[in-house]
């Protein structure tokens, strides 16, 4: 069993093989690439699709980013991420359409053993042996995570949802809710008594007519 074939069985890994850090260092070499461009250089989106494990054809990253692997993230279409963007995809992350990211969010598919002993060690040469294990974080489409959102490692995120700012999400969130707190838990449903219709000015209405359309929440 190779190392990334123990993260994906949800074991213990040597994230330090040669295998896994091979491709570590190529994917902070990306961010880094990435991170310098400006924001509207088209080279970006090279970077992006080159080293992802799948992305749709339409996104947008203010950055910085990191990602950690890169490969181990799959992200749908139209997809928006603010600034400070990270990604700890040790395990795998996927995301759905129309998902967007506030600022300061993170995506933490990785964990460590709780008990120091089993954590950390040293070897014969001096250097530290951290034991870390993985579980897969799924977000589904049409969400809104909003700024400085911290999503644990083992998470299923539905459709239609909301995070409110500031939330941990430690737990399962279900479809069409809105939800925050630490731990984030489901508040309730988002109904249509939650439109903003009424804010459309109708000179804009052209402009948002797609976004009104798509609106779909139980009522």
């Amino acid at each position: 069993m190779t190392e990334e074939e123990k993260i994906f069985a949800g074991k213990l890994f040597n994230n330090q093989c040669p295998e896994l850090k091979a491709v570590k260092m190529e994917m902070h070499r990306a961010n880094k690439r990435y991170n310098l461009l400006d924001e509207t250089d088209p080279a970006r989106d090279e970077i992006i699709k080159k080293h992802l494990g799948k992305i749709g054809s339409t996104f947008h990253m203010v950055g910085p980013i990191h990602f950690n692997y890169g490969t181990h993230t799959f992200i749908g279409n139209n997809f928006f991420a603010n600034f400070n963007f990270t990604v700890m995809d040790d395990a795998r992350i996927f995301i759905g359409d129309n998902v967007c990211i506030g600022p300061n969010v993170s995506l933490l598919a990785t964990n460590h053993p709780l008990i120091a002993a089993e954590r950390m060690g040293l070897d014969a040469n001096g250097k530290t042996t951290l034991a870390e294990f993985a579980e897969e974080i799924h977000i589904g489409s049409n969400v809104w995570i909003a700024a400085s959102v911290c999503v644990i490692g083992g998470v299923h995120i539905g459709d239609n949802v909301v995070i409110g700012a500031g939330s941990v999400v430690t737990r399962d969130i279900p479809d069409n809710h809105i939800a925050f707190g630490v731990p984030c838990r489901p508040i309730r449903e988002i109904t249509e008594k939650d439109s903003v219709r009424h804010l459309l000015l109708p000179k804009d209405a052209e402009f948002f007519k797609n976004n009104f359309r798509k609106l779909k929440t139980k009522s």
